[in-house]
């Protein structure tokens, strides 16, 4: 079996999924985009790799781990050329797939998987699908909509520019080791949203801060950005805690925080 030849380090999370049905799951999650390269983040010793290679997926991967990388070469002799020795968080995607479109996919390491999605959020106009297995928390996050207890950051700000789909849950047992915690495959798929209808760089400084203070009203949570004289406290959305607003909400409070941070600090924001 593949996940035998090599011993997870824990330095890099490692995890080697060992269940090929729920590899090629997985890989299946990218079956509507076989026109596209493919990229896939820490492959290990190929799991999930033979699976896109086997649905005909135009593949590259990516893996930081020396002795991952050397078990890639000998067994993976399709990939030459196409295993990239770096840290996918460092990547310049863009000098990568100069002018095109192409899809992320992966086993991810659970420690940094916020990290990567905020990859691929810096790229939303080149990477149209981002699939793959995460810890069942963070994917539940991902997906969660207004209301929901694990509505959040990462929820508001992925959102705008992807549909979340949690696709399944997954267990501990088909992992070596097995992790201390459940996970899930998601896959988000780009919308046709090109720009926010307001400031993008004061919507994600609004979403953080008034969800700082989540258990609070947003009159309490945004003082921080507004200050105590804010004069429009009054209104209904500052009633709501930040995990009852919806993506258009949030515009909407980036609108109001822009008009008054252009009116009191002549545009220069704190």
């Amino acid at each position: 079996m593949y996940h035998r030849r090599i011993l997870p380090k824990k330095s890099l999370g490692q995890h080697f999924l060992k269940d090929a049905g729920i590899a090629r799951r997985i890989a299946e999650t990218l079956s509507g985009y076989h026109g596209l390269p493919v990229l896939e983040v820490g492959p290990g010793m190929g799991v999930l790799t033979r699976f896109l290679l086997d649905e005909g997926h135009d593949l590259s991967v990516v893996e930081i781990d020396r002795e991952s990388i050397d078990y890639l070469h000998r067994h993976f002799p399709a990939l030459a050329g196409r295993i990239l020795a770096d840290d996918f968080l460092e990547m310049d995607l863009a000098a990568l797939y100069p002018g095109k479109t192409f899809c992320v996919i992966g086993n991810y390491p659970y420690h940094i998987s916020s990290q990567i999605f905020f990859k691929a959020l810096d790229y939303r106009e080149q990477i149209v699908c981002c699939s793959g297995m995460i810890q069942k928390e963070m994917a539940e996050r991902l997906a969660a909509g207004p209301g929901s207890k694990t509505y959040g950051v990462i929820s508001a700000l992925i959102q705008p520019w992807y549909d979340v789909e949690y696709l399944f849950t997954v267990g501990a047992e088909v992992f070596d080791p097995p992790p201390k915690v459940q996970s899930a495959v998601i896959r988000m798929t780009r919308n046709s949203r090109k720009t926010l209808d307001c400031d993008e760089q004061l919507y994600r400084q609004v979403v953080k801060t008034s969800f700082n203070q989540r258990r609070k009203t947003l009159r309490n949570s945004m003082k921080p950005l507004l200050g105590k004289d804010f004069p429009d406290y009054a209104l209904p959305i500052f009633d709501l805690r930040p995990e009852r607003l919806s993506v258009e909400q949030f515009m909407e409070l980036t609108r109001m925080t822009d008009r008054y941070l252009q009116s009191s600090t002549g545009g220069i924001f704190p």
